[in-house]
């Protein structure tokens, strides 16, 4: 069914769990500079995956705030800035799939370089009694400035 097939009432129930979708991923960014780690593995289903490299990520939520434990220590503050969201849904409205650009801004509590990441975030989502959670998160490097880790997935540009 093309766009101007659906009913009126199928493209507004579409624009409603988009705009919950938006609201999904700007939690994990407010949460994420606030360091309130508990409330960053809500927003996560409790069989997830979340990759934010090669080498570093969870599986499960109770892994995946494990890996959160840490934030407040390490860093002095950070600023995630999420833009350019593009949500398709599965025919239900069940389930998502996302990507959205990011730039991150990393202050150290060591004294290092302040850290700056540019890439993707690529995710499952699935509508629970909740709202909207993350089933799969991966991060995905278009670039780095004294970033932290080290290795990244990269975003998968064409070479011409």
């Amino acid at each position: 069914m093309t766009t101007t097939q659906k009913s009126t009432d199928a493209l507004v129930a579409e624009l409603v769990e988009t705009e919950k979708v938006h609201r999904l991923l700007f939690d994990y960014a407010f949460h994420l500079d606030m360091n309130h780690p508990d409330e960053i593995a809500a927003l996560f289903t409790e069989d997830c995956y979340v990759a934010y490299g090669p080498d570093f990520g969870a599986e499960g939520r109770a892994a995946y705030r494990e890996t959160l434990s840490g934030i407040g220590s390490f860093f002095a503050a950070t600023s995630h800035h999420v833009s350019n969201i593009v949500v398709d849904f599965g025919p239900d409205l069940a389930t998502a799939t996302v990507r959205s650009a990011l730039y991150a801004w990393h202050s150290y509590v060591k004294d290092r370089p302040d850290g700056h990441f540019f890439g993707q975030y690529h995710d499952e989502l699935v509508r629970t009694e909740d709202g909207w959670r993350f089933a799969r998160r991966e991060l995905r490097a278009a670039g780095v400035v004294d970033f932290h880790v080290k290795k990244q997935i990269p975003i998968g540009r064409a070479q011409s």
